[in-house]
């Protein structure tokens, strides 16, 4: 089974690159724990997108501790992998999570799961996607699934967070993702969309969100390349800061009746460094899990 890692990004609120910054006293980053987990679960194969530059940075560190201990591999992100041509744009940032995932095409051999490179998801979410994987024939066709998080699981104590609102219907499967940022005020949670100017909204503390742990078949890959085509077409004005995202693809392909995704609630706590702040209390969390047993010391 493989384990895809969007960490190309830069963590622009935290003021540096978030996946190399050490966050146990081995020098272990976040990303290492979620590496452990997918083992630990019956992962065999990792693959990282990165940009081409950090490459001796990411080998040097998280490849070198884990490369006896997984299959690894490298897909890189480039500004010019394009499906069409859109002329010469003066852009400096990423196109987006959606075209990171598709810098990966050549590696991916098997039905995949996906997620971001500086969230901790928990030992229980890796178990889910591995079990729903497993079950998933690898001519399997549009059908994916999304490891969603309880909304109050995802919180952090210094500002608002970025979510994807997970709407579901009567039988389980997602029918939206609404991009919104949700933070607490006076006991409730309030998510505010980014899109469309819809209004704030209240939610509930069980309400689902998504943090980008997505399972897909390998056909989302060719799906991937047609929506991108769509996307270059349909954002003539602002190609200089318009994003391809990952929930915004799905969203998509759900309303075109492409795809099912099921929703698959993860009871796990959310830890990450979303603002420098952070630190200190992912710190903490960490240790106390690996001082109640559930990782070994120094992890490698």
């Amino acid at each position: 089974m493989e384990l895809v890692i969007l960490a190309a990004g830069m963590g622009s609120r935290f003021g540096g690159l978030k996946q190399i910054e050490p966050i146990d006293e081995y020098g272990n980053f976040i990303i290492d724990y979620s590496i452990y987990d997918a083992i630990e679960a019956g992962f065999s194969k990792v693959i990282f997108i990165i940009k081409e530059s950090m490459y001796d940075t990411f080998s040097s560190t998280i490849g070198k501790r884990i490369n006896d201990k997984i299959n690894v591999e490298y897909a890189f992100q480039r500004m010019d992998d394009l499906i069409v041509p859109i002329g010469k744009i003066s852009r400096s940032k990423p196109w987006g999570t959606a075209h990171a995932l598709y810098a990966a095409r050549d590696k991916i051999t098997e039905n995949f799961a996906i997620i971001n490179s500086d969230d901790y998801y928990g030992k229980e979410s890796f178990r889910i996607a591995y079990d729903y994987l497993s079950k998933l024939s690898n001519n399997s066709f549009g059908q994916y699934a999304s490891v969603a998080f309880r909304a109050a699981n995802t919180l952090t104590q210094n500002g608002a967070v970025k979510r994807g609102v997970c709407v579901r219907n009567d039988d389980g499967k997602l029918m939206d993702l609404i991009e919104a940022s949700i933070v607490k005020k006076d006991n409730n949670l309030i998510a505010t969309p980014l899109v469309n100017f819809q209004n704030e909204m209240i939610i509930k503390e069980d309400s689902l969100v998504s943090m980008n742990m997505f399972l897909f078949s390998k056909d989302i890959m060719e799906k991937l390349k047609r929506e991108f085509e769509v996307f270059l077409t349909c954002n003539e004005t602002n190609k200089q800061q318009d994003e391809f995202l990952l929930p915004d693809v799905i969203g998509n392909l759900i309303k075109q009746q492409k795809c099912t995704v099921d929703l698959l609630e993860s009871p796990s706590i959310w830890y990450g460094v979303t603002y420098s702040q952070d630190k200190e209390h992912v710190v903490s969390s960490l240790k106390k899990l690996v001082d109640e047993g559930k990782y070994k010391k120094g992890l490698w």
